[in-house]
């Protein structure tokens, strides 16, 4: 009796085996058939050349699956060039998905709302891709959700009210599209929401104060879309959180004075708020408040009054550009004492942010977007402002500048006899200000300089002759300066005013050049008056031949007429 029981558990035990066996074959069996139907939907599927039957699902490339039972949970396929739609994808077959990364390829159509059936999916990039359409209001109902990458396609409408709802939402990437509407302030409510990328849209309204109660927030960019209005307070000061440590704004309509809610923003690290309509005052205390900037653009809107001093608290400032404002008065001394830049290694110091920064500079005459690569530029733009007085010396300190532009100011007195000791600048604009007095000679110490000008001043003398900038050959780089002469310039220096050997650098040449020069001018010399000798000998022997010719001549015709 005993060993039948024995034998009947057995039985049952190696049926649910078997059982449990063939349902996970036939689930895999399912997600394989699933994929290998939509490969053959696809325009180009070269990149999934190891998906063939005659293999198993969970060896093919960019699938993974769980060890028991197997159940594909992961596609990873981004940059493999597919073409295609996603509608063809079966995602009923393949419920047991986590990841499902498909970026960076060619797939066109829409978003199909049956992407929602994947309830266990907790990251969906679909980015860079021609995706058009609108984004499914169905994504809403994707509980598991943690990341949602939409960015670089060509999606269209609002963004759905329905993505409120998605409380483990840590990242929304929805840049580059062409969405509508506002922005929804129900987004407000996901409470773990840390980067937040809605650029390059075309959303409009104002910004609501409730953004600033998100404690998680730590990347916000709203920039290139067609926000306007004034940035508002926190609702309340109690509950006012901010940890943000990458704020975007540029490239909309927003008015009204610098953003007083900023001053709240201890941990900001950049703050890029060019090409607004932002007016009045630049706060004095930016420089106290947020201690961790190492970006600040202010470019391109209505500030006025004077430059705060207290920007030199600014430890970690790497980049600083206030150009086209209305900003008055001096250039603080100040700013010589910025740590960062006075440090002639310190932009070779890795530290890559937690998310990558982007920053629009104009970089060697050429408006340039720096990405990944921003964390390694140091520079001041200070240019379309109506700064005067002196160029202050201690602008020398900064030693790991790349680049320096103050062009298109009212600044006067000369420029700086230590601008030589900038050994980093790659590009130095002091244009259209009111200097005067001599080009400082320890300018051709600027071994990097590559971009160069000085033009639209009162700048007299003789420029500077050096190793690195004679390179720079462009005549307008030194134009409406009456006072300069010299190379690349038309007009000489006076001989007076120059040594021998500084008048064959005049000519372009160096010391060993004149040495040579020497020695053709005495080459050609000789031999012009060896030529010359023999020239004069040959026509004297000429003009004694022909004299001796016409003697005899003569007296053969006396001999003939005299009688014999």
């Amino acid at each position: 009796m005993i060993r039948s029981a024995q034998a009947a558990a057995l039985f049952l035990l190696l049926v649910t085996v078997q059982a449990t066996t063939a349902i996970a074959i036939a689930v895999s069996t399912e997600g394989a058939d699933a994929l290998l139907a939509w490969k053959a939907s696809l325009a180009d599927a070269a990149g999934l050349s190891s998906w063939i039957n005659a293999t198993p699902v969970c060896s093919w490339y960019g699938v993974s699956c769980d060890a028991d039972p197997e159940h594909v949970t992961s596609l990873s396929l981004a940059g493999l060039g597919l073409s295609g739609e996603l509608r063809s994808l079966d995602t009923a077959a393949l419920q047991a998905l986590t990841m499902l990364d498909l970026s960076r390829n060619n797939l066109v159509g829409d978003i199909p709302a049956s992407i929602s059936w994947l309830q266990s999916l907790r990251k969906l990039d679909l980015s860079s891709n021609r995706l058009n359409g609108s984004i499914p209001p169905q994504l809403g109902g994707m509980a598991s959700l943690v990341y949602l990458v939409l960015s670089n396609n060509s999606l269209v409408g609002d963004i759905p009210r329905q993505l409120c709802v998605l409380h483990a939402l840590e990242l929304m990437d929805l840049s580059n599209n062409w969405l509508t509407g506002e922005l929804l302030d129900c987004l407000c409510q996901l409470p773990i929401l840390h980067f937040m990328g809605l650029s390059n849209n075309w959303l409009t309204g104002g910004l609501s104060n409730c953004w600033w109660n998100l404690p998680n927030l730590l990347y916000m960019d709203l920039s290139n879309n067609c926000f306007s209005g004034e940035i508002p307070a926190a609702a309340t000061a109690s509950n006012h959180y901010c940890n943000l440590r990458s704020f975007y704004l540029a490239g909309n309509g927003f008015t009204g004075p610098f953003p007083p809610v900023l001053h709240s923003c201890s941990l900001l690290a950049t703050l890029d708020i060019r090409n607004n309509r932002f007016s009045g005052a630049i706060p004095p205390w930016i420089g106290s408040a947020t201690p961790s900037l190492r970006i600040l653009s202010l470019r391109s809107n209505n500030f006025t009054g004077e430059i705060p001093p207290g920007l030199s608290q600014l430890q970690n400032l790497q980049l600083l550009d206030m150009a086209h404002n209305s900003l008055t008065g001096s250039i603080p001394a100040a700013l010589g004492n910025l740590t960062y830049m006075r440090n002639q290694q310190g932009w070779m110091i890795p530290r890559e942010p937690e998310y990558p920064d982007r920053i629009n500079i104009t970089w060697k005459n050429q408006q340039l977007v720096f990405e990944s690569m921003a964390w390694l530029l140091t520079g001041i733009d200070l240019s379309s402002n109506f700064l005067s007085q002196c160029i202050p010396d201690e602008l020398t300190n900064l030693q790991g500048l790349m680049f320096l532009n103050l062009s298109r100011n009212h600044l006067s007195c000369g420029i700086p006899e230590n601008i030589g000791s900038l050994d980093f600048l790659e590009s130095l604009d002091l244009s259209s200000n009111e200097l005067s007095g001599a080009i400082p000679t320890p300018v051709s110490n600027l071994s990097k300089l590559s971009a160069l000008n000085l033009s639209n001043n009162h700048l007299s003398g003789e420029i500077p002759f050096g190793s690195q900038i004679q390179t720079l050959t462009d005549p307008s780089i030194y134009s409406n300066n009456s006072g300069l002469c010299g190379f690349p310039l038309d007009n000489m220096c006076a001989d007076t005013s120059l040594t021998p050997d500084r008048r064959n650098e005049q000519d372009g040449r160096n010391g060993e050049g004149k040495d040579q020069w020497l020695y053709y001018c005495v080459t050609v010399g000789i031999v012009f008056g060896f030529s010359l000798w023999f020239a004069l000998l040959f026509a004297i022997e000429t003009w004694r031949r022909r004299f001796h010719f016409f003697v005899d001549d003569i007296h053969r015709k006396i001999m003939k007429e005299i009688p014999h």
